[in-house]
């Protein structure tokens, strides 16, 4: 009886459980359905009055508006505004204000094609107002954030670097001048790779002749131009020893293959090559593989 007794009385204290863990579930969910609810209207409440500023005519409110949204960082809402405002606020007193503010929330919005676009045009409209410093720097930093890796075409590259050499040129005291300069260095290091992955690509294909370029015999002879024309335009580069090399295997594996009217003076020129190699970087990893390549140049040069 007793055994009975205590059963029943853990069934009722389970079912209580149960009773009280659905009570808290349905509470739960009432109140992430209300919260979810309340979102969506404030959602809603936010979006029609967004649209409201956007059908609105009056330029000194969407302004204002504009300038509210960037200082709460809602810069996607700000240059949607501004890109109205700007074209009517021309020869007033905020025009350069609101083309500035314009350019940086495309900025802040990661827009870099637009911002950059933009700040070039304040420049140029005002070219010594009051944020004509800032505009000339950040045309260049727009086209850097955007700038592809080596591998790709390299024309963001080119802008950005022609961008922050036009800034240390107009503004040569800025304070600025320091980070231009530097990611100058760096974006032109980014086209030192680019022409050394080139150089290198021609020098694996080696013998292969299904890309051969007209005004070259071989992807050797392609390498070696290609090296030769990025240690003229980058003479001091840090990668000047690894173009070095591979100008100095291309010429000894371009004589190689070369048909017997050409290869004693092509073997000369490799031999020439690998002495200036040993000359300008006597220390060099491939000094060995210099050395071989004149022993085996010897070998046919001499005769």
């Amino acid at each position: 009886m007793l055994r009975i007794l205590i059963f029943i009385k853990k069934l009722c204290f389970s079912h209580y459980k149960c009773v009280i863990l659905h009570v808290n579930f349905e509470y739960r969910m009432k109140k992430n359905v209300l919260i979810t609810l309340l979102a969506v209207i404030l959602f809603s409440g936010c979006a029609n009055e967004f649209n409201r500023l956007l059908q609105s005519r009056d330029t000194a409110y969407k302004y204002e508006s504009a300038k509210q949204y960037f200082a709460m960082g809602k810069f996607n809402q700000a240059a949607s505004l501004l890109q109205d405002v700007v074209t009517v606020q021309k020869g007033r007193s905020t025009a350069q204000e609101s083309l500035y503010m314009l350019a940086l929330a495309e900025y802040n919005n990661r827009d870099y094609e637009s911002a950059s676009q933009t700040f070039k045009k304040y420049f140029s409209s005002y070219p010594k107002g009051e944020y004509a410093e800032q505009a000339a720097f950040y045309i260049g930093q727009s086209l850097y954030e955007s700038v592809p890796e080596p591998r790709l075409d390299q024309t963001p590259t080119v802008g950005a670097i022609n961008a922050y050499q036009t800034f240390i040129d107009y503004f040569p005291d800025s304070k600025l001048r320091e980070t231009a300069q530097e990611r100058l260095f760096k974006l032109q290091d980014n086209l030192v790779q680019k022409e050394y992955l080139s150089a290198k690509l021609y020098y694996n294909l080696g013998g292969y002749f299904g890309n051969i370029n007209a005004g070259t015999e071989s992807n050797y002879e392609a390498c070696i131009i290609t090296a030769q024309n990025a240690l003229k335009t980058y003479p001091y580069t840090s990668k000047r020893e690894d173009f070095s090399v591979l100008i100095m295997k291309s010429k000894y594996y371009l004589a190689k293959n070369s048909s017997e009217g050409k290869k004693v003076e092509r073997y000369r020129d490799a031999e020439d090559e690998c002495y200036g190699f040993l000359t300008e970087f006597p220390d060099s990893k491939d000094a060995p593989l210099a050395q071989e390549f004149i022993e085996k140049c010897k070998k046919i040069t001499k005769d």
